[in-house]
């Protein structure tokens, strides 16, 4: 009984202390001290119930009084107009400011319910969001400190390559010379663009900064810093951005322009972003809440440099495809090419893929163009008028050009991965003699089109005889330039001896065109004529023949046949024919009993004089125009 009316006392002056405390603090301390008077052992127990209903509210104290103090320590640094960094104490301090801040609103959050605690969490979101304006001002400010000068004595394990003689201070002018970069053969350097020291300060800023949520506006600090730097470094290495460089390549595609993106694209590529990510990486550390950010900046920060390259290389697949450009067009597309490995390592992230995407269209529209080009060769060959004949029936400059540029063409490796997308053989070519690889496909029919070319061009020529020799030696240069070169490994044996022989049958008709009508003149049969009748004949065809041979010797003497064994072989040939059936005819000539010995005055040629004139036939010049052999 005694125990329960002990009870019921506590719970009244509990009551009523509880309910004073509301409005009086200092009254409900009177209550509490009369109690205690009348039982000590009432103080202890109604301290003890009221203390329950009291830690909420001395918790918000405690809050306040904690943020009270942030803020007076916090806004210390965030109002100074000197850099917090160039203290090492100060820096070390605000950090310990800003994690306690940050683990104060950690801790509070989930009581955000209580009006009392929202307030507070309030006033530390805002005195957070101070602390991280300045933390991304000194981020900014420790970025442009450390990388000042870009590459300037920043390369090991490969040599300084920047002309740091020419530095000068840069008082702010734009039209400041920027000094070249020294040429660089080794890829392999690692760039430290910032010092140790001032990497390690990016961490602990960029680590609290991503703690706190404010990840974007990092990446953002740090992505605008590098992109100018990496836009300074190219411009050191003669490349000078898209829009001077297509004003440039405007002018016949500027090869200058073409070889400074080459080693432009090699130095990002194979050493700037390598080493930017490498410094993305070590700035924003390697755990996977920060990896996103890491990505993220690296992006930024290579963005701008790399679709510069790119689109350059973009304006180069999309130009002009007259076949000169071909050459041109390789080298990027070899560049490209080479580099594709590493762009699938470097941009690999989700953030560059769009960057890894746009790197393989380019190449892929380079070998485009580069197939267009081909085409439009074939046109041009098509569309070259048979307008005035090759003097002599030489060389035409078509067949030189064509078959120096297809040489050049086929020296590339390259150029047969180009044309492996197109294997079926155009319409029209010989199939039963079409070579294996998509590009000797090419070749075939670029050699066909060049033959039909040529044949209409020899139907210019009146004389057949000469038709026959510009065929000749056409067929016989293309052959040439064949065999013995990569031309011939990719056309084949087959399509040599193809050509070969054609350049046989243009031999046969040229001496079937030129010199059957003269030996058919040395040709008669006297057995059944009277020695009048068969003197009469034989002076006439010794006549006729000595008309029609020197005509043709005083023709052919000015035609043109640019190969020496070809024009041996030809007039062996010729000489091989017509001496015996000359000295055969002078032969029977002289034992005709009317001529006797009044025949030497009708032979106007004996034998050698017949030797010497074949011997000077095609004496003039085999090359039409200038241009190589």
């Amino acid at each position: 009984m005694a125990e329960n009316g002990e009870e019921k006392l506590i719970a009244v002056a509990r009551h009523i202390a509880k309910t004073l405390g509301h409005t009086d603090n200092a009254m409900a301390d009177d209550i509490l001290q009369i109690f205690s008077n009348f039982d000590g052992r009432l103080r202890e127990k109604l301290t003890e119930n009221l203390s329950d209903g009291d830690d909420s509210r001395n918790g918000v104290a405690v809050l306040d009084q904690t943020l009270r103090s942030l803020d007076r320590q916090i806004s210390r640094y965030v109002t100074v107009n000197h850099p917090i960094w160039s203290d090492s104490a100060d820096a070390s301090t605000f950090l310990d400011a800003v994690d306690e801040l940050v683990a104060a609103i950690r801790e509070w959050t989930p009581m955000a319910a209580d009006k009392s605690v929202t307030a507070c969490l309030d006033r530390a979101e805002d005195l957070l969001q101070q602390c991280m304006f300045r933390l991304e001002e000194e981020f900014k400010l420790l970025m442009e400190r450390g990388g000042a000068e870009p590459f300037d004595n920043a390369v090991r394990d490969g040599g300084a390559y920047l002309d740091s003689d020419d530095e000068e201070d840069n008082d702010g002018y734009d039209d400041v010379e920027i000094p070249m970069a020294h040429p660089v053969s080794d890829y392999n350097i690692i760039i430290d663009a910032l010092p140790s020291g001032t990497i390690n300060d990016l961490h602990e800023i960029s680590k609290r900064m991503v703690s706190a949520g404010y990840g974007k506006e990092c990446s953002l600090a740090y992505s605008s810093c590098r992109r100018d730097f990496l836009e300074e470094s190219l411009s050191r290495l003669g490349f000078s951005g898209l829009q001077k460089s297509n004003a440039a390549l405007e002018d016949d595609d500027n090869e200058v322009e073409i070889d400074k993106w080459i080693k432009a694209v090699n130095m990002a590529v194979r050493v700037f972003y390598p080493s930017e990510r490498r410094l993305c990486d070590r700035v924003f550390g390697y755990s996977s809440a920060t990896a996103a950010v890491a990505d993220l900046s690296f992006m930024e920060a290579c963005r701008v440099s790399s679709k510069e390259l790119l689109n350059f290389a973009n304006g180069i697949a999309m130009g002009s495809r007259a076949p000169d450009r071909l050459f041109k067009i390789l080298d990027v597309f070899e560049a490209v090419k080479d580099l594709l490995p590493e762009i699938e390592v470097l941009f690999a992230d989700q953030y560059c893929l769009f960057l890894r995407n746009e790197a393989m269209g380019v190449w892929k529209r380079l070998g485009e163009s580069i197939r267009g080009i081909f085409m439009e060769l074939e046109n041009l060959i098509r569309r070259d008028p048979a307008k005035a004949a090759v003097p002599g029936g030489g060389l035409h400059p078509i067949t030189r050009y064509v078959m120096n540029y297809l040489r050049a063409a086929c020296s590339r490796p390259t150029l047969e991965q180009v044309f492996d997308e197109n294997v079926v053989p155009p319409v029209g070519i010989d199939r039963s003699l079409s070579p294996s690889s998509p590009l000797a496909v090419q070749m075939a029919w670029i050699m066909e089109v060049l033959e039909s070319n040529l044949e209409a061009k020899s139907k210019i020529y009146r004389d057949p005889a000469l038709s026959s020799v510009f065929m000749m030696n056409n067929g016989r240069y293309i052959v040439k330039k064949v065999k013995d070169d990569e031309l011939g490994s990719l056309l084949g044996d087959d399509w040599v001896r193809k050509h070969t022989a054609k350049v046989r049958q243009y031999h046969v008709n040229y001496q079937r065109s030129s010199w059957n009508k003269i030996l058919n003149a040395l040709k008669l049969d006297n057995n059944s004529l009277s020695p009048n009748v068969a003197s009469k004949a034989f002076k006439e065809k010794l006549k006729l023949f000595n008309s029609q041979f020197e005509e043709i010797c005083r023709t052919q003497s000015t035609w043109a046949i640019f190969d020496e064994q070809l024009k041996e072989e030809l007039k062996l040939s010729v000489g091989a024919n017509l001496l015996p059936a000359y000295r055969n005819f002078l032969g029977r000539f002289h034992n005709i009993q009317d001529i006797g010995k009044y025949a030497e005055k009708h032979v106007k040629f004996n034998v050698e004089d017949v030797e010497a004139r074949i011997d000077g036939l095609f004496q003039g010049t085999a090359v039409s125009g200038s241009g190589r052999k």
